[in-house]
């Protein structure tokens, strides 16, 4: 690869990292072409891009950005690896739990969601049930409705029992001999 590359993959990689939120880096080192092959495909369906790039290329992109936000992601950057770009904090996760059901790599070395870095495999579980911003908003949406909905209940139901007591003292009144 000639300097002029490297600074075209450098620059590249930066624009990915300055625009993204989230991110995953694996590695998928003594993964056979089949499998790559297979976990590209499963990426790009499900809207994910992913890059793999020399160690050294992601360091220099990611320190071009903001070297002290992205400090706890260089220790992580050896051996062969992967980057996972989403719009969703959690498709990437999911993606990668689904095909480790049946493949040992790629595994997860870290990841970036929005400011706070996960580190190692184990993170998996946790990264693939994350909520997104979606979910959470509308479980705030549902807890907000929620007392106002049984507020209305209430008095809708109280008016039902208002209105029975009155028609019932009416009927009283009318069934009742006059003195």
């Amino acid at each position: 690869m000639t300097k002029a590359e490297k600074k075209a993959l450098i620059e590249a990689l930066t624009d990915k990292f300055t625009n993204s939120k989230f991110f995953y880096i694996t590695d998928f080192g003594s993964m056979s072409v089949a499998d790559m092959n297979d976990f590209r495909r499963k990426c790009f369906e499900k809207g994910i891009e992913y890059k793999a790039a020399k160690n050294s290329l992601i360091q220099k992109a990611l320190e071009a950005v903001d070297s002290e936000a992205y400090k706890g992601l260089f220790d992580t950057l050896k051996g062969h690896s992967g980057i996972m770009f989403a719009e969703d904090a959690k498709v990437p996760g999911v993606l990668l739990k689904e095909f480790r059901k049946t493949n040992e790599k790629p595994l997860l070395k870290s990841a970036y969601i929005d400011s706070d870095i996960f580190l190692g495999d184990e993170s998996i579980d946790m990264l693939s049930k994350l909520k997104s911003k979606q979910d959470l908003l509308g479980e705030i949406v549902t807890l907000l409705q929620s007392p106002m909905a049984n507020l209305l209940g209430q008095l809708q139901s109280g008016g039902n029992t208002i209105h029975a007591l009155l028609q019932s003292l009416e009927e009283r009144q009318a069934d009742a001999p006059e003195a």
